[in-house]
């Protein structure tokens, strides 16, 4: 299994490399849907759009779906983040205050504040999410997320 794992890392560090190589040669770096691979994570399916091995050098972009009734898990935020609802309702948590979001609402995360996304609601729910190029964060157990939709 451990093999399997290698060799998936290995072929994942490739479409990387292949990736920037390809953007190299565009002036101007346009990410196709069909192109994109979504991430899942705690309830939620996250979907890169901008991001560094998509060309940005200061930018991150994803659309995050929360699923009906997810509770999201609280972590820390190292680096500012940003919300806007495009879909459905969330109720955000930023250091323990708690706001109801709709369509066309938005919030912003401040660099370093606990925050919590959940979504009450029994239809899913899609947010637009922002941040830094860097942007980490981390689980109150002390474990550091590293995003693979930021890189």
């Amino acid at each position: 299994m451990s093999e399997i794992l290698a060799l998936d890392r290995k072929v994942n560090k490739l479409d990387y490399i292949v990736n920037l190589l390809d953007q190299k040669e565009s002036a101007m770096p346009v990410v196709h849907a069909a192109d994109i691979q979504p991430h899942e994570m705690h309830g939620s399916r996250f979907t890169p759009l901008i991001r560094p091995s998509a060309g940005s050098s200061e930018l991150c972009v994803w659309r995050l779906e929360i699923g009906p009734g997810v509770q999201g898990v609280e972590h820390r935020v190292h680096r500012e983040e940003a919300f806007v609802v495009l879909a459905g309702s969330i109720t955000i948590t930023i250091e323990g205050e708690s706001s109801d979001l709709v369509v066309g609402d938005a919030a912003v995360a401040p660099a370093k504040s606990v925050i919590r996304l959940a979504n009450p609601a029994d239809r899913p729910a899609e947010v637009l999410v922002s941040a830094p190029v860097g942007f980490t964060g981390e689980l109150l157990d002390g474990t550091v997320v590293n995003p693979p939709w930021v890189n």
